[in-house]
């Protein structure tokens, strides 16, 4: 796939989670969007719940939650005006 994926914007109250993992893989998050045509990792299309980063500590993977830990680290490369 040469083009870059598109997001959609998700407004997120300050303090409410703004982090996006896809339910159905559980291996991709997005903070303050989620993309447009589906998870990038499994396709899977409308899946993404919002969670904070503690929550993602509690039960994910280790990858999702170096993932995570990134997207909080580098918002730059994770917010929605810099697909």
């Amino acid at each position: 796939m040469s083009e870059s994926p598109s997001f959609w914007t998700v407004d997120c109250a300050q303090g409410e989670p703004d982090l996006f993992v896809c339910m159905a893989c559980l291996e991709e998050v997005f903070q303050g969007k989620v993309p447009i045509n589906g998870c990038p990792g499994c396709g899977a299309v409308s899946t993404f719940e919002p969670f904070s980063l503690d929550a993602i500590r509690d039960w994910g993977t280790d990858n999702l939650i170096a993932k995570s830990v990134e997207c909080q680290q580098t918002p730059h490369l994770h917010r929605p005006d810099s697909q």
